[in-house]
């Protein structure tokens, strides 16, 4: 009998989801997905799930050990530095394989309008006379950094009703989960009056229609860029991700992998 590979898959992406859908489809393969338990009903994946953080790189680092994990893929949100940070030095401290899955970036077109800033906070000063009614999807945990806009009404989108009042004087919040299709971004553009956008560079399709149809509407766009990414094996979609893995493990045919959107 072939000897059982255990994955630890650190995800909350449609890339993770897809990841765990194909890594399914493998005989003698064993897969953990870990989310952070930001979202409050995570859609069902195949094998085994955990929900929360570590604890830091010393517990992550232990995890690994205990639970005999033969390979970590971090297929997290590119913006999620702490984790990504935490999963390279663990790895390297308990001699686990690492291999990253990022998408690659979006990258600005004829016809877009971006102004690229490195925080939530330089995008908040980014707005300064640009717009008065913005579409913003950044993430709860960033719009404290928008809370001394008091001129700007704000729409913003998240997965889960907020469980407290947000920190902005004037917004609406719609509710949404990717990923999303033009005909419905230009809808809540047009429907609220929308002058600019605020995002992160996340890439992907899963949610790019937004800055599609803000290039459309003629909109500025303020660009977070991407937070420094650690060193390590790292490929640019699931297939590779996929072949990667199969190759490392010896690992036999399987199924057609679920393309993530």
């Amino acid at each position: 009998m072939s000897e059982l590979r255990r994955i630890l898959l650190l995800g909350g992406t449609e890339d993770s989801r897809a990841l765990a859908e194909g890594l399914s489809k493998f005989a003698g393969v064993e897969v953990v997905s870990s989310l952070a338990g930001r979202t409050e009903q995570p859609l069902a994946l195949p094998g085994s799930l955990r929900i929360g953080g570590f604890g830091g790189v010393e517990a992550l680092a232990r995890y690994l050990d205990e639970e005999h994990i033969d390979l970590l893929v971090d297929a997290t949100h590119p913006f999620a530095a702490r984790i990504s940070e935490n999963a390279e030095v663990a790895c390297r401290r308990s001699r686990t394989p690492r291999l990253v899955v990022q998408r690659q970036a979006w990258q600005a077109v004829e016809g877009d309008r971006w102004i690229r800033v490195p925080s939530a906070e330089a995008a908040a000063q980014a707005l300064h006379g640009l717009a008065k009614r913005v579409f913003v999807t950044v993430g709860r945990q960033e719009l404290s950094a928008f809370e001394a806009l008091r001129d700007i009404w704000f729409l913003v989108r998240m997965i889960d009703p907020p469980r407290q009042p947000l920190p902005l004087v004037q917004c609406h919040v719609v509710l949404g989960r990717g990923p999303f299709e033009e005909c419905g971004e230009r809808a809540l553009v047009q429907e609220h009056g929308i002058e600019a956008l605020v995002t992160k560079n996340s890439g992907g399709a899963a949610t790019y229609a937004k800055v599609a149809v803000a290039r459309d509407c003629g909109l500025p766009v303020v660009m977070i860029d991407r937070p420094f990414a650690p060193p390590g094996e790292t490929v640019d979609c699931v297939e590779d991700a996929l072949n990667r893995i199969a190759k490392m493990f010896h690992l036999g045919e399987r199924g057609p992998a679920h393309e993530a959107r």
